[in-house]
């Protein structure tokens, strides 16, 4: 040939290697055929068998120590990157602004941490940011990761008032013009929306009350009102719960309603506030009272633009007649409504009975046990007698 070439092309090698590939590994017909190849290209048989050595063989993609650091042994620089990411998440505000890698490297390096194992420093230019980071994200410590959101557990009551959700709630309405009692000293009352909700069928009660604030008082005679049976046939909700959850505030911390509901034989269970349990979003566990809220502000609260009630019986009546067809309509997952998901889920000991008024008010009058101080005086919601 009169131009001879230093190398064969790759597809020709390819081919090459699949008729050897056919051929037995003792047959003659291979040698003539490497011996074609080597005349072609004009090139010695031996690189043709250097080049099919080389051809299709397999190499290696990262170096023998990928996925090792190679800065410090495994543990002792995972050990770093713990305190690194604790430094950053403990100085994590509420707008998300944290301590940087950077800044924490240098506090490693000239002050040190104390821990359990006593005071940890760093040796100074040992840590850099860039490989820090790096092992932050590989090892599932950097900031995203660390506050992610646990999944969200969903749970029901298996049965009918086995628990119920209290909350109250300002109206979106704020006061009403003819108020059944007022308080010279405090002004004009406020008109609350107080709210009960079976966990397991999602029949809610409310009722209207003009309060000044979120007291006991209007609490207890709204759950007498909510236990006790209704005088309207259409609505059959009553019965004293296994168990109430509300909010952790005036209401679940007042001795009066830990005495009644203790004589009642209803358990409480209080909300856990919101940064009290990691990065959990605890709003989602009292979803199921406050979803009413929103609804009965929406669908009919907004009809007040038109007609405003002018006493709190005329509110109830009104919010009564809604709440009849709120009940009535679909459970959020069977194919009954919420009512009739409470009629069909009610325990086997059934439900239980709610005491009268009277008794009810012997439970909210009775005597407390109270440590008398040095000075022969008892304080009483921070009036000493």
């Amino acid at each position: 040939m009169s131009s001879r070439r230093s190398a064969i092309p790759s597809d020709s090698l390819l081919q090459l290697r699949q008729r050897l590939d056919r051929l037995p590994p003792k047959s003659p017909e291979r040698a003539n055929q490497i011996a074609a190849t080597a005349q072609l290209y004009g090139i010695s048989v031996t690189t043709v068998y250097r080049a099919l050595h080389l051809v299709l063989k397999p190499r290696t993609a990262h170096r023998s120590d990928h996925g090792q650091p190679r800065i410090l042994p495994p543990s002792e620089l995972e050990h770093y990157c713990e305190l690194i990411a604790a430094l950053k998440l403990r100085t994590t505000n509420k707008s998300g602004r944290h301590l940087s890698t950077g800044r924490a490297i240098q506090l490693l390096e000239e002050h040190g941490v104390e821990t359990v194992q006593g005071l940890i420093k760093s040796p100074k230019g040992l840590l850099r940011k860039q490989t820090v980071n790096r092992w932050l994200s590989r090892w599932r410590l950097d900031q995203p990761r660390l506050l992610r959101e646990p999944p969200a557990v969903r749970f029901q009551a298996e049965n009918s008032n086995d628990c119920w959700q209290f909350d109250m709630s300002p109206s979106d309405l704020k006061h009403i013009e003819r108020p059944d009692w007022v308080d010279p000293a405090r002004g004009e009352p406020t008109l609350m929306l107080f709210s009960v909700v079976d966990d397991r069928s999602g029949v809610a009660y409310q009722e209207y009350r003009c309060v000044y604030g979120e007291d006991a008082e209007s609490a207890l005679r709204f759950l007498f009102n909510a236990m006790a049976p209704k005088t309207r046939s259409d609505f059959p909700f009553q019965g004293r719960p296994k168990l109430l959850y509300l909010d952790n505030g005036p209401v679940a911390k007042n001795h009066v309603f830990q005495n009644v509901m203790q004589s009642l034989k209803v358990d409480w269970l209080t909300h856990t506030p919101a940064g009290k349990d990691g990065p959990r979003t605890t709003a989602r566990s009292k979803g199921k009272v406050e979803r009413p809220f929103r609804t009965v502000k929406e669908a009919h609260e907004t009809l007040y633009h038109f007609h405003k009630p002018e006493t709190e019986l005329q509110a109830n009546e009104w919010l009564w007649n809604y709440l009849s067809r709120y009940n009535a309509q679909r459970h959020r997952s069977e194919k009954h409504s919420r009512l009739e998901d409470w009629l069909a889920n009610i325990g086997q000991e059934g439900v239980r009975d709610m005491c009268s008024w009277e008794q009810y008010c012997r439970f909210a009058r009775e005597p407390e046990s109270r440590k008398v101080g040095v000075d022969a005086r008892i304080t009483i919601d921070g009036t000493a007698w």
